[in-house]
């Protein structure tokens, strides 16, 4: 009964959809107030019943109802309660019901944390967002329905993805999708723009806060889905420019534009027209990220599903939404009247040249992910596209950006003094020298790492050297003055700034690391970086639904024990699967990695890694988001308070 309320939940989320896609819109072209008003109460309901629809699939999960396909394929009654849980996410199905509950939890924020914006345009949004919704949520009925029965349930289901058995997939497609569906937002935002006139500095004000929470996640997802594959696939690495990777990474870069042309044309109402045009583009690329995962036209082990019937759908609804907002952006566009001019050299000069470089390398990123998948289905050719092509087409376009990153920000408004700015810059240039140098004096370190780790370094001393530079030197009294009247988005930009630096910095230091690929066993000793590695014993242990080979590996450096790992090759019989559980031990601010293949007779294939500073990868991703959760923080940017500065809100001119 559980089962088929959640499915009745479902229809009913899609018909309220339908009726806050048409009637808000016929209150904007009525100017009725009261069919305006709708949109509210419509779109809290509406994510109630999505709502309900998810706890009624997490409930057939967690006990097991094998008269369900969806738990059938992608659960077993020994499998752990946490991935019974996750894995309600861990399939195309379920992951789809994700999508569409964060549309809804999106909407239903909007309709209740937006009080300050003006009525017309929170209810188009509302409108546009419940256009989204229907879709997908027409999409789950018809071809990806979560909550289809069976006649005769198996006593035992098949299992879930050995790979997806895991704690990170309870953080990362959540995270991820957070991400892909907060730029949906962005897109309501822009589209009711459009449809209202209503293009300038207040609009600004309340778009970039979804712009915000959907980078900040995004940002978050992609780290945590490094950090997945890193130790998860046994391969020891974490990023391999692999599609479905691409296709997180391309809208967050057209969502960093957007971020940074939000701020340009807030306060100086410039660049409307291409804030615009970067709110569709980065959830239109969200858009094509979900196509290459569902659609079958590649092979992945992120990929969801192959079904072209399914692949066919989405692509009406790609073609749909991206071709009717670009028809949109086109038919308004031009009525958008010019904001603030400025100096090429000034602030808003430097956020210019952000955005070039940012779109540069988005649309690199998309012509190496594309072309090839373009080229096969035209010409039946198959050709690969790997590292070699984005690490020197992508690496020249984000080398400018990182040297730009706390120059622009010491930059004024309107007109700036470059030569200015580059004095303020000598500490930071000096330490990125000095770093630099040092890391030169590392054996077998490539120029090209320690060039970006001095970089690396600039770009984190600078980002702290501008901070520092606003709080004033004239005492500790006038600094604490200065700190606690400076805006928390102050704050929150050099700290996400100095987390660029620090992933960039853990990013060249792998240039220095060590592999050894080898075959051993019980008692030999190999050599890597500066560890000797010894395997010690060779055990078979049983898990809840899975036998495993562990290899007890002692660390040792100078002869001393630093720590002992127990990588395992473990076999799940269920699914008839294997999969590598890395052994990985953190030292310092480094790690060492062991994977093992399953063992012939009493030899292992074995591979080590040392990889020094590894880890601030993901701390530099984890600083990134505490910077954005900061400048969130910032009053002036929570929804609608500065809205309500303005006298009265309503006055917010059309155009």
């Amino acid at each position: 009964m559980i089962v088929e309320t959640g499915h009745f939940a479902l229809v009913l989320a899609l018909a309220l959809a339908c009726v806050n896609a048409v009637v808000p819109l016929i209150g904007h072209v009525t100017r009725d107030g009261r069919l305006l008003a709708v949109a509210q109460p419509v779109a809290v309901a509406g994510f109630g019943f999505t709502l309900a629809a998810f706890a009624a699939l997490t409930y057939a999960h967690v006990t097991s109802d094998f008269s369900l396909v969806n738990v059938i394929e992608n659960s077993a009654s020994t499998k752990p309660l946490i991935y019974k849980i996750t894995g309600v996410w861990g399939n195309h199905e379920g992951s789809m019901l994700l999508w569409v509950l964060i549309l809804a939890v999106f909407a239903a924020a909007v309709a209740v944390a937006s009080r300050g914006m003006p009525a017309d345009l929170r209810a188009l949004v509302l409108c546009v967002q419940s256009w989204i919704a229907a879709a997908f949520l027409l999409f789950i009925l018809l071809t990806s329905d979560p909550f289809t029965r069976i006649l005769a349930p198996p006593i035992e289901g098949q299992d879930l993805n050995p790979l997806l058995q895991d704690p990170g997939l309870a953080i990362h497609p959540p995270l991820l999708y957070l991400g892909y569906v907060g730029f949906s937002m962005t897109f309501s935002f822009a589209a009711a723009a459009l449809i209202a006139g209503r293009v300038d500095a207040a609009w600004a004000r309340f778009v970039r806060p979804w712009v915000l929470i959907a980078w900040v996640f995004l940002t978050l997802g992609i780290a945590m889905g490094s950090y997945w594959a890193y130790y998860t696939l046994g391969w020891g690495g974490f990023w391999f420019w692999d599609p479905v990777e691409n296709a997180s990474l391309m809208p967050w870069l057209a969502g960093t534009a957007l971020l940074h042309s939000a701020v340009v044309m807030e306060k100086r109402e410039a660049l409307k027209v291409w804030t615009i045009f970067l709110a569709i583009l980065a959830f239109s690329l969200s858009l094509v990220g979900t196509f290459l995962v569902r659609s079958g036209v590649l092979t992945s082990v992120h990929a969801f599903a192959n079904d072209p019937r399914r692949g066919f759908f989405i692509l009406v609804i790609l073609v749909a939404f991206i071709g009717g907002s670009l028809a949109l952006f086109a038919w308004r566009g031009g009525s958008l009247r010019q904001g603030g001019l400025f100096a090429p050299v000034s602030r808003e000069g430097a956020l210019v040249v952000n955005n070039l470089l940012l779109t540069a390398a988005c649309a690199t990123v998309f012509t190496g992910t594309l072309y090839p998948l373009a080229l096969e289905a035209i010409t039946g050719a198959k050709i690969s596209v790997g590292a070699p092509f984005f690490n020197s087409t992508f690496l020249p376009l984000a080398v400018p950006l990182f040297v730009l990153m706390p120059i622009g920000s010491t930059l004024a408004w309107k007109r700036g003094d470059l030569l200015g700015a580059a004095q303020r810059m000598v500490v930071a240039l000096l330490a990125g020298l000095a770093a630099c140098l040092a890391f030169a004096a590392i054996e077998g370190a490539p120029a090209q790492s320690y060039a970006l780790a001095g970089l690396a370094v600039f770009v984190i001393v600078g980002s702290l050297a501008d901070l520092a530079r606003r709080l004033g030197m004239d005492g500790l009294a006038g600094a604490w003055g200065r700190a606690v009247h400076l805006p928390r988005s102050a704050y929150g930009t050099a700290i996400a700034h100095a987390g660029v630096g620090i992933t960039l910095l853990g990013l060249a230091a792998t240039g220095w690391g060590h592999e050894n690929i080898l075959t051993m066993k019980a008692g030999d000793v190999a050599r890597i970086g500066p560890f000797t590695a010894q395997v010690e014993a060779i055990a078979q242990e049983k898990g809840p639904n899975y036998t495993a080979a562990v290899a007890r590996t002692v660390l040792r450096r100078d002869g001393r024990v630093v720590a002992t790992v127990e990588p395992q090759s473990r076999f799940y019989p269920v699914r008839k699967m294997a999969r590598a559980e890395a052994g990985i031990v953190t030292i310092g601010l480094g790690q060492f990695y062991e994977s093992i293949a399953a063992p012939i007779g009493d030899h292992l294939d074995v591979r080590l890694f040392w990889k020094p500073l590894v880890t601030l990868i993901w701390i530099g991703a984890l600083v990134m988001g505490l910077g954005g959760a900061l400048s969130l923080s910032d009053r002036r940017l929570r929804f609608g308070i500065a809205a309500r500065s303005r006298r009265p809100p309503a006055a917010v001119p059309a155009e």
